[in-house]
């Protein structure tokens, strides 16, 4: 299928950012805010060097296509990627938080959230075609977060600011189909540092000389930034808004089986059928793609 190697992008994408806390959590002792901006600055510093030495010919044809517009879409668009730039260093800072400071679990739920609000978003922003099969998925989504948030309404708060500033970025990125993908994060992540780094004098912690703290944040920075985000906006380039969007609750499963194994956060039966139930809706919501992809595969 034409789409195969836009729904293995965002498996892999969702797969990857599931496993965050196994390299956040060792930074616990240090402040979100101080995480944010090395995090931040780290990937915008990479993105242009590579951006710069790599694709200049492409920053070329993508300056040139802008050129092009007609001046209210020049306007909408860069309006639009601002506001992307700023719901993406909201989430990441939220998300940062929450992980460190509140629980692993909080998190996990955030983007069990997310696809509800996603699929939401983009049935009355971009007109998105749902089926009632995935109608109905979206339903046994939404009944899982309600049992999830039965026990702790607090996490549930953090979850849903969260899930809600990662699903309006991902519902935002429709317009920008037409230019390099990369490029667009990268004007995402230095218009992010253009942001932060005037709060960086008054509320970071000052130089950090810890040789840990580096090395972690890079890794956040390539494998946990760079890498989830350019395959993400690569399956959004063939698939749907709302379908990317119930992928992304692979995320959240993955983080739920670390909470408890990992960290050994009390897991009861109530969540455990809970993410079981959310896990089905995805089955559900994806089955069409689930099943051509096996038709296709049995005539090969």
């Amino acid at each position: 299928m034409n789409n195969l190697k836009h729904y293995l992008s965002a498996i892999i994408a969702f797969s990857l950012w599931g496993t965050f806390s196994l390299v956040l959590k060792p930074l616990h002792e240090y402040a979100s805010l101080d995480i944010l901006f090395y995090r931040v600055f780290s990937c915008a510093l990479i993105m242009t060097v590579i951006s710069l030495l790599f694709k200049r010919k492409k920053l070329a044809n993508n300056l040139d296509y802008f050129q092009q517009l007609p001046q209210k879409s020049k306007r909408n668009l860069i309006g639009l990627n601002i506001l992307s730039s700023i719901l993406l260093t909201a989430n990441w800072f939220s998300f940062i938080f929450v992980m460190n400071h509140v629980s692993v679990r909080a998190t996990s739920v955030a983007y069990l959230v997310c696809p509800i609000i996603t699929t939401i978003l983009a049935y009355f922003i971009l007109k998105d075609k749902l089926t009632k099969l995935q109608w109905l998925s979206v339903f046994l989504s939404f009944v899982g977060c309600v049992l999830l948030s039965y026990a702790n309404l607090i996490d549930m708060f953090y979850s849903s600011l969260i899930g809600f500033t990662y699903a309006s970025y991902l519902v935002s990125q429709s317009i920008n189909k037409n230019f390099d993908k990369f490029l667009v994060i990268n004007f995402h992540i230095l218009l992010g540092a253009l942001i932060l780094l005037p709060f960086f004098p008054f509320y970071s912690s000052g130089l950090i000389t810890d040789f840990k703290f580096y090395f972690y944040v890079e890794i956040i920075a390539v494998m946990y930034t760079i890498v989830p985000l350019f395959l993400n906006l690569y399956a959004l380039s063939g698939i749907s808004s709302s379908k990317v969007g119930m992928i992304l609750n692979i995320n959240p499963i993955i983080a739920f089986i670390l909470a408890g194994v990992v960290y050994h956060e009390p897991l009861e039966s109530l969540q455990i059928f809970s993410y079981a139930l959310i896990f089905l809706a995805v089955i559900v919501f994806n089955g069409k793609e689930i099943f051509k992809f096996n038709r296709e595969k049995s005539f090969e």
